[in-house]
């Protein structure tokens, strides 16, 4: 029986190694910046994993004058603050927020297509 249960595969979670690493285990923490579609072309970007000593709104109204687009900051029961833009930002995010001196460019993670 131990050779036939060796042969059975078990049911894999894709998502397993992505919890693990958000669980805190490593030392670093990370900043997210996804891309979420919507009808047709359009589409959301979310940041999220910002520090909370930062002021969501001020980095908000920031972005959103630069980047010449609208936004919102979402509380999230799981996550947390999230911003939200619209269309896709992430380049222009990360470039952003490496610029202005919020995160490094080693603690950015960009999700998408």
């Amino acid at each position: 029986m131990s050779e036939l249960d060796n042969q059975i595969p078990s049911a894999f979670d894709p998502f397993a190694d992505a919890n693990a690493e958000d669980s805190g285990a490593g030392t670093k923490e990370y900043v997210h910046v996804r891309i979420q579609q919507r009808n047709g072309r359009k589409s959301l970007t979310t940041v999220q994993g910002l520090k909370k000593e930062f002021s969501y709104s001020r980095i908000l109204k920031d972005l959103k004058k630069e980047f010449c687009c609208n936004g919102t900051v979402v509380q999230d029961p799981e996550l947390g603050q999230v911003i939200q833009l619209q269309g896709d930002q992430r380049k222009n995010v990360s470039t952003f927020l490496i610029q202005a001196g919020i995160v490094k460019k080693e603690q950015i993670k960009i999700h998408g297509f």
